[in-house]
């Protein structure tokens, strides 16, 4: 007599087996995941195939890069949202049995498209259900499952506690998983440093379906996924993080310049004064691009913002002291809670705190559709090289441009290059991000722009690291080394990027990757390699 398990099988999955699907190249692999599941019965419910009316809905759900939301985008042959770490192990084992790839997805922010989008028959896992924060204010510490948001995080904080914070992003769409992989700065990481310098935990399933905390994964494992990049080494679940002390009154503030105020000047005095800023203090200067609506000409705007932990009185007494020449005045500043300075440079300060818990927020100060890359500075640029610059952005034909200064110094320059994969921190003035973006519509001439931001890092190359020319994993480009006939990349071919990403940081990634996924599983075209593998 058969178990009413395996009895209910067909009726539970016939929609998924339509003649259409007959002679899919995945119709083993669905049969395959309904009998590995441990909840058959609800793994139907996760599963969107695109004969499904929900799946584009589903895929597009957390796309924030539209270049890859086009026609001929590759889209995966099933995603699955799992409910249950079963879920994931199953879809985990079945992939591999019938030759499918994995993409995972927490927020979809991944520059480029990394998370939904392959070369080669692949399945999308979106953690958009494992996204519970759990968080204990007496011993200062919180659980964060990797699908959830950083607004999410920050809120559930926030309810808890005024004086407590996480130094994470201001993006607060930004899924935890892929942002805690990459290493994650944001307002405090002077003071704090990096989000992953502040991960104590983690729960990981492996290539076998072996889920692992940090003592069972061992501390190279461990140490890898924090800064390492997504997609290596398994499915991060969830994130054991220690909370940070922040003051009830923090204080902001935005202070924008033109060309004739003096603003390269000003720029080029910043490079030799944010760095030995007090740690406790945020400091970056964004060029943006502006569209005249009267002449339609182009005006390219400086804005020099900060975050202080403290009042505003301490904070224009510092900066007159350090930088009088920007013209600090109380005016110009801004008291608020540290949850609300999330807002305030989330650019959403009018919104009320429940927007960080609107996953699907998309800022209309955003381009839908962004090519980025990315820079680290050791010395200062020549006033020269700054006018350079914003020739190149003034009479650039594009929609929307960007390129952002953030400060390094404080505690970045404490904590060793070896302590996480993440290896910039003594020796940088500042990281660079450079971001051209455009309109969904115009996607059919992405090339223009992109040989556009192309052309700019080429110019800047005089200016920045060198041997290698460092970049930040979270701010991925493809355009650095990568195999472009495929997403499997040999260690040599990985090097090129690999050292940019995480200097001599990469060859202990590649040690341990031989060690956890030997064949290769986990891989796209970014992913660190082993030293041999079988996969090709």
């Amino acid at each position: 007599m058969k178990s009413p398990h395996f009895s209910m099988l067909p009726l539970v999955f016939a929609a998924l087996f339509s003649l259409s699907w007959a002679t899919s190249p995945h119709d083993d692999f669905l049969r395959c995941l309904s009998l590995r599941s441990n909840d058959s019965s609800s793994i139907s419910k996760v599963i969107y195939t695109p004969i499904n009316s929900s799946y584009s809905s589903v895929l597009e759900s957390t796309i924030r890069n539209l270049r890859f939301s086009t026609r001929d985008t590759p889209k995966p042959l099933v995603i699955v949202t799992p409910l249950s770490t079963s879920h994931i192990q199953a879809t985990i084992y079945c992939s591999r049995r019938h030759g499918l790839q994995i993409r995972t997805r927490s927020g979809g922010h991944d520059f480029e498209g990394l998370s939904y989008v392959s070369k080669v028959p692949f399945i999308v896992i979106d953690l958009v259900n494992f996204r519970s924060v759990d968080v204990d204010v007496e011993n200062k510490v919180a659980w964060v499952q990797s699908g959830a948001v950083l607004g999410e995080l920050y809120y559930r904080i926030a309810e808890r506690s005024r004086t407590l914070a996480f130094p994470a992003g201001t993006c607060h769409t930004v899924g935890t998983g892929g942002y805690f992989t990459g290493g994650g700065y944001g307002l405090l990481f002077r003071k704090y440093g990096l989000a992953v310098d502040n991960i104590v935990d983690a729960q990981l399933i492996d290539v076998n379906g072996r889920i692992l905390d940090r003592k069972s994964m061992g501390e190279d494992l461990f140490w890898a996924i924090r800064g390492g990049g997504g997609g290596s080494f398994g499915i991060v679940l969830a994130w054991k993080l220690n909370l940070v002390s922040v003051p009830a009154t923090v204080t902001a503030f935005t202070v924008t310049k033109t060309l004739e105020q003096n603003a390269i000047k000003l720029i080029h005095r910043w490079q030799y004064i944010a760095h030995e800023l007090p740690d406790g203090i945020y400091s970056a200067v964004s060029l943006n691009t502006v569209n005249s609506s009267q002449d339609g000409k182009k005006t390219i705007l400086a804005s020099f913002s900060s975050l202080f932990l403290g009042g505003t009185d301490e904070l224009v007494s510092l900066m007159q002291e350090r930088f009088p020449e920007l013209g600090l005045v109380k005016e110009d500043c801004i008291e608020m809670s540290w949850i609300e300075s999330i807002l305030y440079f989330g650019q959403i300060q009018n919104e009320s705190l429940e927007i960080l818990l609107d996953r699907t927020f998309r800022s209309p100060l955003t381009s839908p559709s962004y090519k980025a890359k990315s820079d680290y500075v050791k010395e200062p640029i020549p006033e020269i090289g700054l006018r350079g610059l914003w020739s190149r952005l003034s009479e650039a034909e594009v929609e929307y441009a960007i390129v952002g200064f953030f400060a390094y110094g404080g505690t970045m320059d404490e904590i060793p290059e070896t302590a996480t994969p993440f290896p910039h921190r003594a020796g940088n003035l500042y990281k660079i991000l450079y971001s051209v973006g455009w309109q969904e519509e115009d996607n059919i001439n992405s090339e223009r722009y992109i040989s556009w931001i192309r052309t700019l890092y080429s110019y800047m190359s005089s200016f920045v690291s060198k041997s290698p020319r460092e970049a930040y994993i979270n701010y991925r480009d493809l355009d650095i080394g990568t195999n472009k006939k495929g997403n499997y990349t040999s260690y040599a071919q990985a090097s090129v990027w690999g050292r940019k990403y995480f200097k001599n940081n990469f060859d202990r990634l590649v040690r341990v990757k031989t060690m956890i996924d030997p064949d290769n599983f986990f891989r796209h075209e970014q992913s660190i390699p082993p030293l041999i593998s079988s996969r090709k």
